[in-house]
């Protein structure tokens, strides 16, 4: 599984901690978002398009964010299609999310409540999101009625958004052009074989216009 890290700046050096936490699962960990407070300014807004543009193009299949609270980034990147998120701020949080809703994407407190052995709760929130994630369904006598609930979810979430190409295509540049031009994500993207050839064009004509400014 390709799972992407996207930290925003009032975080940015719990980037390090969250790397730490994943390092023990099998993943191919895609670092995509600020790795330190030197690195060009993200904020959750645009860390959370980054975030949905990288699942919307296939480039990842799980997302990891978050920001100081958590909950920013929660409600900007549920405003993205085929993006299901979990606030998550213990450990049983995470164990529920992945059994109940199954989702693809986390959202993380990062300042709020991130004292003392911070960097532990993350580790063990991460088994509990992780590890046994194929026993979906808790308790199990509701395992169907989730099922047809999440079902329902993935309905409602095509019907209620954009697709990716027309959100990139009308997005402000304010939140745009910092993560197009953002190192490295260009060359992650890798645009040129995108299978989703329209995206792919919206996103080679906002990079264009980007570049300029």
């Amino acid at each position: 599984m390709r799972v992407a890290v996207v930290t925003e700046s009032s975080a940015a050096r719990r980037n390090g901690d969250i790397i730490e936490a994943l390092s023990p699962f099998q993943f191919e960990i895609v670092n995509a978002g600020m790795k330190s407070p030197d690195d060009p300014p993200l904020n959750y807004i645009q860390t959370a398009f980054l975030g949905a543009l990288l699942l919307n193009a296939g480039r990842a299949d799980y997302l990891v964010g978050g920001c100081g609270t958590g909950q920013g980034f929660f409600n900007a990147v549920l405003q993205y299609p085929h993006v299901v998120c979990g606030l998550v701020t213990e450990p049983l949080d995470a164990w529920l999310f992945a059994r109940v809703n199954v989702g693809n994407c986390v959202s993380l407190s990062l300042n709020q409540g991130y004292g003392w052995a911070g960097e532990v709760n993350l580790q063990l929130m991460f088994q509990s999101l992780f590890a046994s994630a194929s026993e979906v369904g808790y308790p199990p006598h509701r395992r169907e009625v989730q099922q047809e609930g999440r079902d329902m979810l993935a309905q409602l979430t095509a019907v209620a958004h954009r697709s990716m190409t027309e959100i990139v295509s009308l997005i402000d540049a304010s939140i745009v052009d910092p993560v197009l031009q953002f190192p490295g994500v260009w060359e992650l993207l890798g645009v040129g074989t995108l299978a989703d050839r329209e995206l792919a064009r919206a996103l080679e004509a906002r990079h264009a216009v980007g570049a300029t400014r």
